[in-house]
């Protein structure tokens, strides 16, 4: 069985783009998401909501394409290609300066303990959650809370990725701040001209869609029922692509509209790979079938929103309530079959 380096070696093949259909998936979405956002202000009722909906699905998809080209997995080095995805960054509300470093910074140090949680949510031990003060187990707790998730739109992209980054080095991310100037001066020239209907559809709706799913995707992909979490000096890359990253099953609809992320254990594995080679590499790496998953079900989102701190002596991920069960009688504890199911 291909395993370390051989089984990353293995996946080199396939990280090579074909360049017409790079370009023929990026302009099409591009197509599709302009046109389906010139829909929620030119359609009659009904319609237009439809539009609404679907563009928030489309700009998960370009999101995702856009993140290919910033690791380098396709049309790189194009000019044309650099001022679409530059603009379609700051469109996004994830300008490359900050998402590049943090997203970086992530795949070097996924399912590290004890490290910066940048480009990720933070991940802390029971017994460090136990020792800190009351007030940071709220405000860990509320990163990782469903409703903060699901409010990516501010918290994650508008606050995180923008307002932070701004405020944490100005210079830097000039074109975070930038980001913030375009989308809010465009919300409120819509609502003057064209009426609070019209910025709800074009832009409330989407960019609710689009970043609350996103934030969702990153959060389960890393926190999900048999994740595995490691101290710095046991950490290895191929073990954390495949350990600590989930393959998240989907319908052909949803596949297609994220563009292949849920294969994030083969995305993490090599990410130069191109999104709409990741189910080839699994069709064709055997190893790689038996990854650890979840799906966007009721029952896998609710397993993965009650996982909250990591018990190394569980090696596991544990709920709230097996933290209060550990405080009570530690010796007898068991494992939730909610929360591991």
């Amino acid at each position: 069985m291909l395993k370390g380096k051989e089984l990353i070696l293995a996946t080199k093949p396939y990280a090579c783009e074909v360049r017409a259909k790079s370009w023929l998936y990026t302009l099409s979405t591009l197509s599709l998401l302009i046109l389906s956002l010139a829909g929620t202000l030119l359609l009659p009722y009904t319609l237009n909501i439809i539009c609404s909906v679907l563009s928030g699905l489309l700009i998960v998809r370009m999101f995702v394409i856009y993140h290919d080209h910033q690791h380098h997995a396709i049309l790189h080095k194009s000019i044309i290609a650099e001022i679409i995805m530059t603009v379609f960054g700051i469109y996004v509300l994830a300008p490359t300066s900050i998402w590049k470093r943090s997203h970086d910074y992530h795949h070097k140090h996924n399912s590290k303990l004890f490290s910066a949680s940048i480009g990720s949510y933070p991940i802390i031990t029971r017994k460090k959650y136990e020792a800190i003060t009351p007030a940071e187990r709220r405000s860990y707790l509320f990163s990782r809370h469903p409703a903060t998730i699901a409010a990516g739109y501010l918290s994650m992209f508008m606050i995180g990725m923008c307002v932070q980054s701004f405020l944490s080095n100005p210079r830097k991310h000039l074109d975070s701040l930038l980001a913030l100037i375009i989308h809010i001066g465009g919300s409120a020239a819509i609502c003057y001209f064209l009426g609070w209907h019209s910025w709800l559809l074009f832009i409330v709706i989407p960019f609710t869609i689009a970043c609350g799913l996103g934030a969702y995707l990153f959060y389960a992909q890393h926190n999900f029922p048999g994740v595995t979490f490691n101290v710095n000096k046991e950490w290895c890359y191929d073990k954390a692509a495949l350990l600590s990253s989930s393959y998240m099953v989907m319908n052909p609809v949803m596949a297609w509209f994220t563009a292949n992320i849920g294969y994030h254990h083969i995305h993490h594995l090599n990410a130069r790979i191109p999104f709409y080679r990741l189910p080839e590499v699994m069709e064709h790496i055997p190893v790689l079938q038996g990854a650890k998953t979840t799906t966007l079900g009721f029952r896998d989102v609710r397993a993965c929103f009650r996982l909250k701190v990591w018990e190394p002596e569980l090696n596991r991920m544990i709920s709230l309530r097996e933290i209060r069960a550990i405080r009570v009688a530690p010796a007898r504890v068991k494992p939730d079959p909610a929360v591991i199911a």
